[in-house]
């Protein structure tokens, strides 16, 4: 029963913590901020988190299983008609969304403490898309790349696209261009 308990409290914790950075980004967000939101004191909630760092990353690991209905980055979660439920799901929480594209954006800045985390993680996409386009399309798709050629360049679609419905969601329609993108790796008939 304790341990259900800590577990529903360090889910409410990140659930916060993502409003709080949110709301003021990385650099603006305090652990006193999150902790309020919360009902802990400070101390208690680095009881969940022992520093600010180690619940940023828990953040960010806590959306990729958000994201993928709990496949985190395993294999089986970059389908590619998961790919485009994840870019329909990703237009239903701009919220979200500009959180995640805001600390990937500052992470490129040195001794960020999400770079290793990104880092890694794009490295993890880039080869669960390339699996997915290798099991759809073989060891070649149909404009000649290989699955490995084509998976970061999925990867700048998905995230540019994120980016430009960010700026002008009015104008950029999120999920039709990914599905558009989607059909340009189809053989044509």
């Amino acid at each position: 029963m304790a341990r259900a308990r800590s577990e529903e409290r360090r889910a409410e914790i990140l659930r916060a913590a993502l409003e709080v950075i949110a709301e003021r980004g990385y650099r603006g967000a305090s652990l006193a901020s999150v902790a309020e939101r919360v009902g802990l004191t400070q101390q208690g909630l680095l009881h969940y988190f022992p520093t600010k760092e180690a619940l940023l990353v828990a953040v960010l690991e806590e959306r990729d299983q958000w994201d993928t209905g709990g496949a985190g980055l395993s294999p089986e979660a970059w389908r590619l008609d998961l790919m485009a439920s994840l870019v329909d799901y990703n237009a239903m929480r701009p919220g979200v969304v500009q959180t995640f594209s805001a600390l990937l954006g500052e992470s490129v800045t040195d001794e960020h403490p999400a770079k290793e985390f990104f880092t890694q993680r794009y490295a993890l996409v880039r080869e669960g898309m390339a699996g997915a386009l290798r099991t759809e399309y073989g060891d070649r798709l149909p404009g000649g790349l290989t699955p490995e050629q084509a998976a970061p360049l999925l990867v700048a679609v998905m995230d540019g696209l994120q980016y430009q419905w960010l700026l002008d969601p009015g104008s950029v329609d999120m999920p039709g261009a990914f599905r558009d993108f989607l059909s340009l790796l189809r053989p044509t008939p």
